[in-house]
């Protein structure tokens, strides 16, 4: 079954310096014809399909529109252009400390992110000590979210998208935040996910991890899609291409 399927999706943006044009500015110079928008493609054409239990991989240099990419996927943007399908519930993991209240406990974010996911109070209660201490957080669960290092909300964000048993889960380089350890224990629940029929797509500057948890590798630069395929072939070909850079 496809999960997620695009056809020629792009999104463009109307870019400019605003800050020193008024509203009457901007109508005289409609008026004249002199008015330009400026428009930014942030995403070109891109088309590709994957399979329940996939793990789709997503390089590319920075500014390519991998971000744009999941934004639009988890359905926070909406493309300018082109037809989209997403089939299943989905946990996305877009930016460290997205959804959290930094005034709140570790306790009562938790339970906050599971709400904004769709998730019962019952729900959570009983799935609440499986992520504080997959978070290995137990110590912490009474602090308030602000006072954690970067890695602890790493850890706690995760640990909340992965246990709450997401159809789609969406990973834009969340893994590279904490100590390798952690980073491994990742890895391996991310590969339990998968074999339990999630699909996943994950957003990583690491080619070695790609290579190992890809089934399926999507390559995009400066909002082009480059390449589509097997994970070996494309990350090879994105090797060679870093290599000459």
């Amino acid at each position: 079954m496809k999960k997620i399927e695009l056809n020629d999706v792009s999104v463009s943006y109307i870019v400019g310096d605003f800050s020193n044009v008024g509203l009457k500015d901007i109508i005289i110079q409609k008026i004249k014809g002199t008015y330009k928008q400026k428009e930014f493609q942030a995403l070109n054409d891109i088309s590709f399909s994957i399979d329940e239990g996939e793990l789709l991989g997503i390089i590319g240099t920075n500014g390519a529109g991998k971000s744009t990419l999941c934004k639009v996927i988890s359905g926070i943007m909406r493309p300018t252009k082109g037809t989209m399908a997403v089939r299943g519930s989905i946990a996305s993991l877009l930016e460290l400390g997205t959804g959290f209240d930094g005034e709140l406990t570790v306790k009562e974010n938790t339970f906050l992110r599971g709400a904004m996911l769709g998730y019962t109070r019952d729900f959570m209660n009983q799935t609440y000590e499986s992520i504080i201490d997959f978070a290995e957080l137990k110590e912490f669960e009474d602090r308030k979210f602000a006072h954690l290092s970067s890695g602890m909300k790493s850890r706690l964000a995760f640990s909340i998208a992965c246990l709450v048993k997401p159809e789609i889960l969406i990973l834009d380089e969340v893994l590279s935040v904490g100590d390798g350890a952690f980073r491994q224990k990742s890895e391996k629940k991310m590969l339990e996910i998968i074999k339990g029929g999630a699909t996943t797509l994950l957003v990583s500057h690491s080619l070695a991890q790609i290579r190992r948890m890809a089934t399926k590798v999507l390559w995009i630069e400066k909002g082009k899609q480059i390449d589509f395929g097997e994970t070996k072939e494309i990350c090879d070909k994105y090797a060679e291409f870093l290599n000459k850079k």
